[in-house]
């Protein structure tokens, strides 16, 4: 299974055009090995989560098409959110009903998510050691699990340095 890259916009320093370019780049291979059809819609609403590296909501998504002069219908942009969760171009996020971009298609979708609770940032890391231990609790309990993800609300450095000490 190929690496995961880890993108983080805690770490200051981060050129997210680059990663959003790079990010749509990747999309297009993927589906053009995995033979799936990256429409325009779909296309538009992958920009759009890829925008910026916090979760956003369907409602905001659609808002966003509209605002760009489309009219789609509501189940047509479930429709194209739900094509790139199972292409795994996006991830949902559960606790917050929202998605947020996949820099690593390719790789095992077993990862933990750390969000921001003050600004929002998201940043995706894959740890082997809590994926082998999430395998071991599995197998002690004779569990089938799917591809768990995590996700860890907290602060991001930048954020916790503007709270008051």
């Amino acid at each position: 299974m190929p690496k995961a890259r880890v993108i983080s916009p805690f770490r200051g320093q981060h050129d997210h055009d680059h990663c959003q370019v790079s990010a749509i780049e990747t999309a297009e291979a993927e589906c053009a090995r995995k033979g799936l059809k990256l429409t325009e819609l779909r296309r538009q609403v992958l920009e759009i989560i890829w925008s910026s590296h916090n979760p956003i909501g369907a409602y905001d998504i659609l808002q966003q098409l509209q605002s760009k002069g489309h009219k789609p219908a509501p189940p047509t942009a479930y429709r194209a959110l739900d094509f790139l969760v199972s292409a795994k171009l996006v991830h949902r996020l559960e606790s917050m009903n929202a998605f947020i971009g996949c820099p690593s298609p390719e790789a095992s979708h077993q990862c933990q998510f750390y969000i921001c609770q003050h600004c929002g940032h998201t940043a995706e890391l894959h740890s082997e050691a809590v994926a082998q231990a999430i395998e071991s609790g599995a197998e002690q309990l004779g569990f089938i699990h799917n591809e768990p993800v995590i996700e860890v609300h907290g602060t991001c450095k930048a954020c916790s340095k503007k709270e008051p000490s």
